[in-house]
């Protein structure tokens, strides 16, 4: 129910691919090699629920192609990022072949590349999986709480890898939406609902500010002391023109889900900023509150202060939007 707000965070996972050609003896017989070059990058946006978010990550998989699963497997496959040791089992011991790392560090369009141009065959993809390992874990204070992922695995739907040009995709992981402490567990849930996967090609993104003078009138948060403190929130909504009260939290039960929420923080100056990334190109709606605290296992109560129209284009270009 809409009256209270959520934390965000995001993964990108950048996806490219470019046409080879091989040219034969006759001038007339050119071939198009059915290869493209794939990459795989990570992003966030920040999370006010935790100081740091590490992530384990494994392999890249691509199923569902004539010429058969390709896998790509950290640390070990050329073009793929370094391992490191920061995931590490119930014993203390360094999980092989893993990445660990901390999605806080790549916020708003920033990312980190998992895999640089991996050449793979062109065509269909009918499933592309992002495998994970253990020892995920989110830092708030000096605790250290275990992440987990279901079946180590974030599967996500088909996409196609062209023969010529340039392919991209973005998964983003909004943890406000995906990341849950159910209560009387000592651990972090890493849920599939909160993580999309967008075109490089068909996005853009949102940088925001709120005026101190809206806040003020509405007995938000003003310059708090910790700039990691979040002053509100802001929701966005696919399409427009709608009621208000079919606007719903995360975790809500009205009829529009929300498609990304971030929070705004005080830049320790003047400014109230907020960003959201890989953004589907489109006209949304965007609300604001200051409510900061949305369970995304509850319907809470979240009160907008209002809420306006906001078009996104494609290209990765990006949207100013300026709540007053």
């Amino acid at each position: 129910m809409f009256n209270r707000a959520p934390i965000s965070t995001m993964i990108a996972l950048t996806l490219a691919s470019s046409m080879l050609v091989a040219c034969g003896s006759d001038s007339d017989s050119e071939v198009v090699a059915q290869t493209g070059q794939f990459s795989f990058a990570v992003s966030d946006a920040p999370v006010d629920a935790a100081d740091e978010v590490w992530a384990c990550f494994h392999a890249i998989e691509l199923l569902g192609n004539s010429a058969g699963k390709q896998v790509f497997t950290i640390g070990e496959d050329s073009n793929t990022i370094a391992s490191n040791d920061v995931c590490v089992d119930s014993d203390g011991e360094v999980i092989a072949n893993t990445r660990g790392i901390n999605l806080m560090n790549f916020t708003g369009s920033t990312a980190e590349d998992l895999i640089s141009g991996v050449e793979v065959p062109a065509g269909d993809y009918s499933q592309l999986r992002l495998v994970m390992a253990d020892g995920s874990y989110v830092q708030v204070g000096d605790q250290r709480i275990p992440l987990s992922v279901p079946s180590n695995e974030l599967k996500f739907d088909g996409i196609t890898v062209g023969a010529g040009g340039e392919t991209a995709y973005t998964a983003e992981f909004d943890l406000r939406q995906a990341l849950v402490n159910p209560v009387g567990q000592d651990q972090y849930f890493l849920k599939p609902r909160g993580v999309r996967l967008v075109n490089n090609l068909t996005v853009g993104h949102i940088e925001g500010s709120m005026a101190e003078a809206l806040l003020i009138e509405n007995s938000c948060t003003v310059a708090p002391a910790d700039t990691g403190t979040a002053v509100a929130s802001v929701y966005l909504y696919p399409g427009v023109d709608h009621v208000v009260a079919d606007l719903a939290d995360v975790g809500g039960s009205e009829a529009v889900e929300p498609y990304a929420v971030s929070a705004v923080y005080f830049d320790g100056a003047v400014n109230y900023q907020f960003e959201l990334g890989y953004v589907s190109a489109g006209d949304y709606t965007l609300g604001y509150t200051c409510d900061v605290a949305d369970d995304p296992e509850v319907d809470d109560d979240i009160s907008l202060l209002g809420h306006q129209t906001v078009t996104v284009a494609n290209n990765g270009e990006v949207t100013t939007v300026v709540i007053e």
